[in-house]
């Protein structure tokens, strides 16, 4: 790749991101009062980090079989709402024993 499509990447990705944090601001001058566009706008953030982690999640371990542990290990210790560093550490350690297991 050569120098000038590299900066028309970057100029392209730093628009596309640019312009969903600016419109808002552009578009909406008050308050949005809604509570369904509120709630709607409030996990949409969560809704595309876990579509862009998921399956990603999948294919990281050495086998799927290790894979489904962390992720039950996680879903587990985030729905007994333990602290992120708890959450991240517990389903490590469930790859690794089932790594070492089978």
């Amino acid at each position: 790749m050569n120098t000038q499509k590299a900066m028309m990447a970057v100029l392209v990705m730093a628009l596309v991101t640019y312009l969903p944090r600016a419109l808002p601001f552009t578009l909406f001058r008050r308050k949005i009062e809604s509570p369904w566009a509120r709630s709607f706008l409030y996990y949409i953030p969560y809704a595309v980090l876990g579509a862009m982690i998921f399956p990603a999640i999948l294919y990281s371990t050495q086998s799927m079989l290790s894979a489904i542990v962390g992720l039950l290990v996680a879903v587990l210790l985030a729905f007994l709402e333990k602290n992120l560093v708890i959450v991240a550490l517990g389903s490590i350690l469930a790859v690794y024993a089932c790594e070492l297991l089978f």
